[in-house]
């Protein structure tokens, strides 16, 4: 039998762990039919609450059900490549457990990669349904600039929730980066991608653990991961500023040989040394967060830490 390997990357999920499980187990009599059987892999982001405790109960009943448990918080993205590292699947899904992923479409998501026509069937949000509109339109503006500066294909609305065949795994395991970025990630590696559309599922139980600081900071994550855009916009804008810097210079040299007028004026002084000081501590911000993704890349720690596995 061919064997599906099921990822999903928890973090404090305790109420979500059995729900999701008996949804996916909604699928099996498919699965069966096709001769696939399942490997389910929770990946425990280091939780706080009972997510290892649920997830323990549920490999006692079933030994499909496998566990990787962090020794502390690294993210969702150190959870999703530790996932990837641990399926032995020929196919691979990555969910999320707070049923946002409906199961229900794995069969069709199946039938497209058993036809051999494509090596992973991604699927997209058509709506916003539930989500803030302020937090919709920053997301809308994100992959529309980053589209723009990059040359990743990073679909609009696009979830973590991915079939991909044995091949599209391993091409992304051979990307071994500490700073990663999933979706560009899948965007950059190519492949031929099925992409199905669906209406936004709400959260069945529990809260988001994704704010809205901490969704701006991982877009500012994409766009430096994927991009050296904004270094030459610092660099353009630096120019800028100095053919400005020149041409004023000679407008006051002309006014005061012309007019007898000297400059004067300590505001607007005051005023145009704060505006460059911004601008130049703007793109040494931008210099700054390349650097700073260097010094973490050059130390080469693990992207994780195992604290248990089973």
């Amino acid at each position: 039998m061919r064997l599906l390997s099921v990822i999903v990357p928890c973090y404090n999920e305790e109420e979500n762990v059995r729900d999701f499980y008996d949804e996916l187990m909604k699928t099996e009599k498919f699965f069966c039919q096709k001769d696939v059987d399942f490997e389910i892999i929770y990946i425990d982001d280091g939780s706080k609450d009972g997510t290892v405790a649920e997830v323990r109960k549920l490999h006692e009943f079933d030994k499909r059900v496998h566990l990787v448990s962090f020794s502390r918080n690294f993210g969702k993205e150190a959870g999703i490549y530790a996932g990837l590292q641990h399926a032995k699947g020929d196919f691979v899904v990555m969910m999320d457990a707070d049923l946002q992923d409906p199961p229900a479409l794995l069969p069709e998501m199946y039938s497209y990669l058993e036809s051999g026509e494509y090596d992973s069937v991604a699927t997209r949000r058509v709506d916003r349904k539930g989500e803030p509109p302020i937090r919709s339109f920053f997301a809308r503006q994100f992959y529309s600039l980053i589209n723009k500066m990059s040359k990743a294909d990073i679909v609009d609305g696009a979830r973590d929730y991915r079939l991909m065949s044995r091949k599209f795994v391993d091409s992304i395991l051979s990307m071994g980066e500490y700073n990663r970025f999933s979706k560009g990630i899948f965007g950059w590696v190519g492949f031929r991608t099925k992409w199905l559309e669906f209406e936004n599922v709400e959260r069945k139980k529990g809260e988001t653990k994704w704010s809205f600081w901490k969704l701006f900071l991982y877009a500012i994550d994409g766009i430096i991961a994927f991009t050296t855009a904004p270094l030459a916009f610092a660099s353009i804008l630096g120019c800028l500023f100095c053919f400005l810097a020149c041409v004023l210079i000679l407008a006051i040299i002309v006014r005061t040989l012309v007019l007898g007028d000297p400059t004067s004026g300590w505001p607007s002084m005051v005023c145009i040394i704060s505006l460059i000081s911004g601008v130049q501590l703007f793109c040494m911000g931008i210099i700054g967060q390349y650097l700073s993704k260097t010094y973490l890349e050059v130390k080469r720690r693990p992207i994780y830490l195992v604290g248990e596995e089973f």
